[in-house]
């Protein structure tokens, strides 16, 4: 449609002011090249909108004051409104105190006509209205896809969490059990059978998260989470300690219930922190402590391994920066470091549980 506005509207001006032009007037030489100045400039107002203006305006100007103004000027009009819609703030300025001295200078010499004045200066502001109208609505619309794109971004980031979280937890828990399975078939075949009944759960764990987190994709945004939260932890803690590291919740204060988010955000904390413990640590045992405090939860996990000079702890990695970034989310803070005594590795978020 774009396409052929700016031949319409130019063929509009030039109608409207070289049509008048020839038909009243003076028969002047002048009259016509004066007419096509003030109206066909303005299919290059897209490209060159100032030099436009001053062809544009200064024909116009010209004409009126020989006697000879088009009924309308349209061609000035369009060069207005294209200022208010599409110039900064600056040339906008300029725009219009040139427009109104062209417009004065035009009306009051050789003969001053009020009623001509007022009409005009009437319809110079319409259209610097109109031009203004658009401008606005342009600005609304490229917020709005700002904001689509920013939306589109976090939740990308999101399901990017969600994913390295349930997929590095179930791949870690996994890979520990089978590598423990076959060295105690022999020994101790009940551990064995435990321990292979514990890779089969995780991995239906796994998919079924999985499967609520690609499913969310076609959930309306609003939708309710459909995500673990503090009631599965035992169960996490369960699954770690049939790895064999002697894991441990514990619970201090008054619970309440969070929002989902910090719900979901403490879950997925704890889970990625007990895979970076189970892959790295070689630690014993692990406690998951979950102490409520008037409107702050504070989440730990702590290990006796072998704290931040373990394999994978040098450098904060995507584990790391995914829960700073979920306890952020949900405006809370995350703090990681040596245990106490400087023995092991200690992660702690802070997240809020009421209003």
């Amino acid at each position: 449609m774009n396409r052929f506005l700016n031949p319409a509207v130019t063929a509009a001006a030039v109608l409207a002011t070289v049509l008048p032009a020839l038909l009243g007037g003076p028969h002047e030489w002048w009259v016509l090249p004066l007419a096509i100045l003030s109206s066909v400039p303005v299919w290059w107002r897209d490209r060159a909108l100032i030099p436009v203006a001053l062809v544009v305006g200064t024909a116009t100007t010209v004409s009126a004051s020989l006697g000879a103004p088009p009924l309308l000027p349209v061609g000035p009009l369009v060069c207005v409104y294209t200022f208010a819609a599409r110039s900064s703030r600056p040339i906008r300025l300029l725009g219009v105190v040139l427009t109104a001295a062209g417009l004065v200078f035009s009306l009051v010499y050789p003969r001053p006509d009020v009623e001509v004045l007022r009409y005009l200066a009437v319809a110079y502001v319409f259209a610097y209205a109109l031009g203004t109208g658009t401008r606005a609505r342009r600005t609304q619309a490229m917020a709005l896809a700002g904001r689509g794109e920013a939306a589109v971004l976090r939740e990308r980031t999101r399901i990017a969490r969600d994913l390295h979280d349930i997929l590095t937890h179930a791949v870690g828990v996994m890979v520990v059990q089978a590598e423990a399975g076959p060295l105690l078939v022999r020994r101790d075949p009940d551990r064995a059978d435990a321990a292979f009944a514990a890779i089969a759960a995780t991995g239906r764990d796994a998919v079924e998260q999985l499967r609520r987190a690609v499913g969310s994709l076609r959930e309306p945004a609003d939708g309710p989470l459909d995500q673990p939260g503090l009631a599965q932890l035992a169960a996490l803690v369960d699954r770690v300690r049939a790895t064999g590291l002697d894991a441990q919740l514990a619970v201090s204060g008054v619970p309440v219930t969070p929002p989902a988010d910090v719900g979901v955000a403490a879950y997925r904390i704890v889970q990625e922190a007990l895979t970076n413990v189970v892959r790295h640590a070689q630690a014993r045992t692990v406690k998951v402590g979950l102490d409520y405090a008037g409107r702050s939860l504070t989440v730990s996990v702590t290990d006796d391994g072998r704290g931040a000079a373990g394999p994978g702890r040098t450098a904060p990695g995507f584990g790391i920066v995914g829960m700073r970034e979920r306890a952020q989310a949900c405006g809370g803070t995350l703090h990681t470091g040596a245990g106490s005594g400087g023995r092991g590795f200690r992660v702690s978020a802070t997240l809020p549980v009421g209003a």
